[in-house]
């Protein structure tokens, strides 16, 4: 089996490392949405899972019900949270198998 050459892989390593920092950025600038109760709280979620914006209906509030729109807001918040680690999944995916890093005798 030949040795590796751990300039070269080192190389790779580093290679691999900007990639995913690429990656990582690219999608801290996309975003999801997500909502609850038929449309009237709305949340969109960035792929570095932040909060970016809550729309709430003007007649939710006029409702004056505090505990449904609490409800509401976790269900949308946390509906958003889930749909942005997804999308940050897949494009962590992008890098599979490890960004075409190749290690000698596992190829």
């Amino acid at each position: 089996m030949a040795q590796p050459n751990l300039a070269n892989l080192l190389q790779q390593a580093q290679a691999l490392q900007e990639k995913l920092k690429q990656l990582q950025e690219e999608a801290a600038a996309k975003t999801v949405q997500a909502q609850s109760g038929g449309g009237m709280v709305r949340v969109t979620v960035d792929g570095s899972l932040q909060v970016r914006r809550i729309d709430i209906d003007p007649s939710l509030i006029a409702a004056n019900d505090k505990a449904m729109l609490e409800d509401l807001i976790t269900v949308a918040v946390n509906e958003g949270l889930r749909q942005a680690q997804k999308m940050v999944a897949e494009e962590m995916g992008k890098l599979a198998p490890l960004g075409g890093l190749k290690f000698p005798g596992f190829e």
